[in-house]
């Protein structure tokens, strides 16, 4: 046993171990549940092997892997093989008929007057779509049998074919799944070698389309994500690791890692779900009860919605931007994402300024970090306007190089506008801040929320940095910046629970829907997650159940989600349920009718096994004057209408509970840096929060 292990009454490590692999950072957090003591560590994440960077974190907290009885992880790798269109050679075996749904799709045309628009492009070309002759009716009868040769002679023409993975898509399957199921077990019993996904395991809802494609991108990503977990598992074994490897799903819950290697698509937003999962953990210390988490790592920004306390989650997803985008069709948390990260590129195209999605990333990195990269990014502008210190970056760790940043914003941006070397930092700046902008709305104002009614918590290593300019663009008043921003996704995973979700297509008439049939498919559904709990290698304190139904007005194409309570079911209250339909319909569309009649269109249940949780500890208090120790001196530092000021600056470590400051500061941390404009004003609360007022004032 290592010095700083301890452990529970039980004989297992009370240490938990988080790690989030960024474009740019690999962040790690270690709590130890015995002690509550919490250590972090942030290093440059490793892109040709990527668990290195997780160790170089795990070092910088000052732990061992053989320390800890559970191993947590997030990660972009999933997203990332989509966007970058980097998976396995993939085919696509469905009902024969139905060979061209997949590149069909909706023919969804969003701008009628745009002459540009172009399709989405499916994972799979046409020619390694197969056709199979089998039918599944929509009651789930068998019109025509699975001809199980058929499948073997498939399985040796794919084998030819080079094909890594297989995706499976029958249709009806979700009402009678023996047609996948079958043909993915001949598949798999005749080459082990390939990764074998069928629709059915992923998703139970209609709408052949969305689940075709969610099985594909399953496949496509599978086996790098296979290898990828299994390299982590491999190499944190080897460290002497011996506790469970759980990975965050794109819920904010936790799975197994070995469920993770088959069911990836369920990882596809880890990272920025762990964010939204902390934040809801900081809405609850704080009593506040709607908030926007706002995530800027350095590649990108990400933002999620917590509304009356719980985040915002929906049963689908568009990856890849809405008119071009391949639909997912899994429960996932509701976040919008944007390529606007610290490392996004600032370039010229038609004259015009842009900035991202295109990323330095952690190799070469930003111009000012010295590793090679000559172009200029976000960081290289903060680094030029005197925002971000060249030598107290990640707390004196990694020197910036100044003349560098210089030299990139000046031969990429100034001198071909012929602006100045401040002009062009500043146009970068507030084109990436309108950008980031965008994403807060979209998870507000198109959900029929005020974007202005809700506190912005932001994180990331280059969230604090622009959160007030972002809040100012959009209105919002409020501003709170946690503890160690700059590692919160991997804090925010220590706040997960094991989670399930199920959802069954069932179309009826909320009039005639019996509730004999809704306890029936809930139980099944419920018992689902009760096993899948119970088989996982960790016991949570508590199992919880909460349903709800996807519901639309009779006549109309599109459901929307809506949460039940379990006193409805119990009271057999069929008008409290057309009630909270009615409630929801008028939040996102900001209309209701609750004189037409609605129905259910599926059923949905999440299992939650509760896991033990970090208690928030307060700092110490001090009067409204921050202390000498806190106040480290002044720099020069722009703001746009003010030039450049000489603006205080702050060691955040040092400041106590009910410190107060006025803007223009610098709060500067070991991983980040808050941004205090002039005209806003920041409390520090009992738990070492930074509680911004924005005020009002030129960004």
């Amino acid at each position: 046993m290592t010095s700083n292990q301890s452990r529970s009454a039980a004989g297992q490590p009370n240490l938990r171990l988080a790690a989030d692999i960024g474009g740019t950072f690999t962040d790690v957090a270690a709590f130890d549940a015995a002690t509550g003591k919490l250590r972090l560590g942030k290093a440059l994440s490793t892109p040709r092997h990527l668990v290195e960077g997780i160790t170089a974190g795990v070092e910088k907290a000052g732990v061992t892997y053989a320390d800890a009885g559970l191993f947590l992880h997030g990660s972009t790798v999933a997203i990332n093989t989509i966007l970058e269109r980097t998976g396995a050679r993939t085919a696509l075996i469905i009902t024969e008929g139905f060979r061209d749904i997949y590149e069909i799709g909706r023919i969804n045309r969003p701008d009628a007057y745009n002459l540009f628009f172009k399709k989405h492009v499916p994972l799979v070309e046409r020619a390694l779509r197969f056709e199979v002759r089998e039918r599944i009716l929509a009651d789930g009868g068998i019109d025509i049998p699975l001809d199980e040769s058929e499948i073997a002679a498939l399985g040796k023409r794919l084998d030819m074919l080079g094909i890594e993975a297989a995706a499976i898509l029958f249709l009806n399957c979700y009402r009678n799944a023996h047609h996948e199921a079958r043909a993915k077990a001949l598949i798999e019993a005749s080459h082990p070698a390939m990764f074998v996904s069928a629709s059915h395991e992923l998703s139970q809802e209609y709408r052949e389309f969305e689940r075709c494609s969610t099985v594909v991108a399953n496949a496509y990503i599978g086996p790098k994500v296979r290898g990828y977990l299994g390299e982590i598992s491999k190499h944190i074994q080897a460290a002497g690791f011996r506790g469970s490897f759980l990975v965050v799903q794109s819920t904010g819950g936790l799975y197994e890692a070995e469920q993770a290697k088959s069911h990836c698509i369920r990882m596809l937003e880890s990272g920025p779900a762990a964010g939204v999962i902390g934040a809801k953990a900081l809405c609850r210390a704080l009593a506040l009860d709607n908030a926007i988490a706002f995530d800027m790592g350095g590649t990108t920004a990400k933002a999620g919605v917590i509304y009356k306390g719980e985040p915002l989650t929906t049963g689908a997803a568009l990856i890849g931007g809405y008119e071009r985008a391949l639909p997912i069709q899994i429960a996932m948390m509701d976040i919008f994402e944007v390529g606007t990260g610290g490392g996004s590129i600032a370039r010229l195209e038609e004259g015009a300024l842009r900035v991202g999605p295109q990323s330095a990333g952690a190799q070469p990195g930003p111009a000012c970090y010295g590793l090679g990269g000559a172009e200029p990014t976000v960081t290289d502008a903060n680094l030029v306007l005197g925002r971000i210190s060249a030598d107290r970056f990640l707390g004196g760790e990694m020197q910036l190089d100044v003349a560098a940043a210089h030299a990139a914003l000046k031969t990429h941006v100034a001198e071909p506008l012929g602006m100045s070397l401040t002009a062009a930092a500043d146009g970068i700046l507030r084109i990436a801040a309108t950008t980031m902008s965008y994403a807060v709305k979209r998870v507000t104002v198109e959900r029929g929320l005020d974007a202005g009614d809700f506190a912005l918590v932001a994180y990331g290593g280059a969230g604090p940095l622009h959160a007030v300019h972002v809040a100012r663009d959009i209105g919002i008043r409020r501003v709170i910046i946690p503890k160690a921003p700059g590692v919160f996704s991997a804090f925010g995973m220590l706040y997960a629970d094991l989670r399930y979700d199920y959802v069954r297509t069932w179309p009826t008439r909320l009039d005639d829907a019996s509730f004999d049939d809704f306890a029936r498919i809930y139980s099944e559904l419920e018992d689902q997650g009760r096993r899948a709990v119970a088989a996982a290698s960790m016991t949570p304190g508590k199992v919880t159940i909460n349903r709800a139904a996807d519901m639309r007005y009779v006549g109309q194409e599109h459901a929307v989600t809506v949460d039940l309570p379990m006193q409805v079911f119990e009271e057999q209250d069929r008008a409290a349920i057309k009630r909270h339909f009615d409630d929801m319909h008028l939040l996102r569309y900001g209309t209701s009718a609750p004189a037409e009649r609605a129905e259910i269109v599926s059923l949905r249940t999440t299992v939650t096994g509760i896991m033990p949780k970090p208690v928030p500890e307060e700092i110490a208090s001090g009067g409204a004057a921050p202390p000498k120790a806190a106040r480290t001196g002044k720099r020069p530092v722009y703001f746009e209408g003010h030039g450049f000021v000489d603006t205080r600056l702050f060691a955040r470590d040092a400041l106590t509970a009910g410190n107060r400051i006025k803007g223009p500061a610098l709060i500067e941390e070991h991983a980040s840096t808050t941004v205090l404009m002039p005209g806003a004003a920041l409390e520090v609360d009992r738990f070492g929060n930074l509680d911004i007022a924005v005020g009002k004032g030129r960004s």
